[in-house]
């Protein structure tokens, strides 16, 4: 038992042990994709706290009969290859089979008959990425399905739906303070979709940092997560006069198109203007420049939602997020 009388989770292992959630998993799974003095450290925090895997998850993967869903509507290819890689790395380590079924944000209808899919297909629980995470559609649907869920990236609306997520608002304040330290002080920022909790939590984290910094002044671009969205957004950052010197992106995608607006303009990044990233999808990596940005642990969240779906009860803890330098970021011209 741990002090406040709770037993021991596989978060308590994870954070005891140094490691990701994902990681105790493959301990516990007997897994080869873990290095000896990884899975070393892992069992002495198990042995030492004393943490059982549910005996009934474990019944229920030797069963092989354990079905969940997965849910998505996300336009972000690089998102969903995350949450995808993470899903069906939780699954098979609780020995559940993952199914995936496609929705329509924004269709209630298309919502509703997704859930029923998943639900006559046999899914006890479904793991939803954002934006169906805060669809009142999906959520009601899933309610009545009797199914439990975990959202990603969105709150939790009731005790059947758990919330895994970063501090969003941390996150964004963490990178405005990075690129200030760097000098910038006209910050263009992108936002996201306005039906995403996130997107007004990376605004606020944004303009908070902003506000500690007398002289530092933020101007703020609509866009919804898409590329597309990021490249008309930072052309219209681009006509401000004077014009940012660090615009900050609140996804990869979107810093992607902002970096496509600058280089369409003649422009050097970051020589003349930086650019910055949310998420740290494979497109932050592979981009040119390669992207500064906030790494959320998309896989390592879809994995956990997995894992608590086979084991409910054990409480939620925000996700880690970390700041990723890379090259779209450099001191402010002069």
């Amino acid at each position: 038992m741990n002090e406040d009388g709770r037993k021991p989770t596989i978060g308590d292992v994870a954070r005891l042990a140094g490691v990701s959630p994902m990681t105790v998993s493959r301990v516990i799974n007997d897994s080869e994709r873990v290095r000896p003095e990884t899975r070393a450290k892992v069992e002495v925090v198990i042995a030492q706290i004393g943490y059982a895997p549910d005996p009934a998850a474990r019944i229920l993967a030797r069963a092989g009969a354990g079905r969940i869903g997965l849910l998505y509507a996300n336009p972000s290819n690089a998102y969903l290859a995350e949450v995808l890689a993470g899903a069906l790395s939780g699954a098979r380590a609780a020995g559940l089979l993952l199914m995936i079924e496609p929705s329509q944000a924004g269709d209630p209808a298309a919502e509703r008959l997704a859930v029923s899919r998943l639900a006559a297909g046999g899914a006890q629980g479904l793991i939803v990425p954002p934006p169906l995470g805060e669809s009142t559609a999906t959520l009601d649907a899933i309610a009545r399905a009797g199914l439990r869920a975990v959202v990603l990236a969105a709150p939790g609306r009731s005790a059947d739906v758990v919330s895994l997520r970063v501090d969003d608002e941390a996150a964004a304040r963490e990178m405005v303070e990075h690129l200030i330290a760097l000098g910038h002080r006209r910050i263009g920022f992108i936002e996201g979709r306005g039906d995403q909790s996130a997107s007004a939590e990376r605004r606020r984290g944004a303009e908070q940092a902003v506000a500690a910094t007398p002289d530092a002044s933020l101007t703020v671009a609509a866009g919804d997560f898409t590329y597309r969205s990021g490249l008309e957004a930072a052309r219209h950052l681009l006509t401000q006069t004077p014009r940012p010197s660090a615009i900050f992106a609140s996804n990869d995608d979107m810093a992607s198109g902002a970096l496509a607006a600058v280089h369409g303009a003649g422009l050097d990044a970051p020589g003349d203007i930086s650019i910055a990233g949310f998420d740290d999808t494979y497109i932050a990596a592979n981009s040119w420049p390669t992207l500064t940005t906030i790494r959320q642990p998309a896989a390592d969240m879809a994995h956990e939602a997995a894992i608590r779906l086979a084991r409910p009860g054990e409480p939620p803890e925000p996700a880690p997020h970390r700041l990723i330098v890379r090259d779209s970021t450099g001191p402010a011209p002069g």
